[in-house]
């Protein structure tokens, strides 16, 4: 199996790489077009600021090639977030994948939210053997409201979109390579889509 981290320089793709290492696997690090359509599954990782890092695609061309891809889409973190409409931050214009627009948590709480909270409402294969009211790792201070595309909630001032899925495309808000055995878990069912 040919896995793909897509590196764009917006991502913390060691960890990613480590935890496919941890599973069995290996996965390449590329931002190589025919790389990326040749892969059987793609990891779309995002850390940093959204507008910077929606720069970094634009000029490398992967803002159009990503929303066109075929095979099984996981992005992770602002990976996700990009994947939607729109984002607030840096008020900056998505890929479109997932219809849903990035907004930021309240000033009734403390962002960013750094740390581990629980996912409810699980949908879909993503989260086979993985019981309600698990443990995952978030660091964010926007969210996607809960919407039609919505796999799993989290609750952080408000139940938020911690998953999305639409068609061959799947998000997560949480970092599931920094989240223990459940993220593993999580790894491992995407892997074996």
């Amino acid at each position: 199996m040919k896995i793909v981290i897509i590196n764009y320089g917006a991502g913390n793709i060691q960890s990613i790489k480590f935890a496919i290492q941890r599973l069995g696997f290996e996965a390449v690090l590329t931002n190589d077009v025919n790389e990326i359509l040749d892969a059987d599954k793609v990891i779309f990782p995002g850390v940093g600021e959204a507008s910077s890092a929606m720069h970094k695609l634009r000029d490398s061309g992967l803002d159009t090639l990503v929303p066109k891809l075929k095979q099984p889409v996981l992005g992770i973190c602002l990976g996700m977030q990009l994947m939607c409409n729109s984002t607030e931050e840096g008020n900056t214009k998505g890929l479109g994948i997932f219809d849903v627009d990035v907004v930021k948590f309240s000033d009734k709480v403390k962002v960013p939210q750094i740390g581990w909270n629980q996912i409810t409402d699980l949908k879909t294969e993503l989260f086979k053997d993985v019981s309600e009211d698990e443990y995952i790792y978030l660091v964010h201070s926007f969210y996607a409201p809960k919407c039609e595309e919505t796999i799993a909630t989290s609750d952080y001032d408000l139940a938020y979109s911690a998953a999305l899925k639409k068609d061959n495309f799947y998000g997560t808000q949480f970092h599931p390579e920094k989240s223990s055995n459940v993220g593993e878990k999580i790894l491992l069912n995407f892997l074996n889509m």
